[in-house]
């Protein structure tokens, strides 16, 4: 009775050996495809990102930007978008600088 024990016993600790390798195989599976499906999410949130940022520069600076100056070195500089799209940008607005002008010597005073 003992021998035919210790086989049933080996048996099905093999078939849960089986049953428990393919459990993990199947969520080693599932995570890749989910990683695999991340990083596609992840890639199109960047070039919408690339795409939305571009549309707002146009908005606010316009075309003569692009039609006065290199368009190439327009995107590399102003629009530059490296492999960290994470980092957050700050904006502030600034009041204008006031120009300073020099009177000439010559110049009459008023008052």
């Amino acid at each position: 009775m003992s021998t035919n024990y210790s086989i049933w016993k080996n048996q099905l600790e093999m078939r849960l050996k089986g049953v428990r390798s393919r459990k993990n195989q199947t969520l080693i599976d599932e995570i890749q495809e989910l990683n695999r499906k991340g990083n596609l999410i992840h890639h199109e949130n960047v070039e919408l990102y690339k795409k939305e940022a571009f549309r707002t520069f146009l908005q606010v600076y316009g075309t003569r930007e692009i039609i006065g100056g290199n368009r190439n070195s327009l995107l590399t500089s102003s629009l530059s978008f490296g492999e960290d799209v994470h980092v957050p940008v700050h904006l502030q607005l600034h009041q204008p600088q006031q120009q300073k002008y020099e009177t000439p010597a010559r110049a009459t005073k008023l008052g």
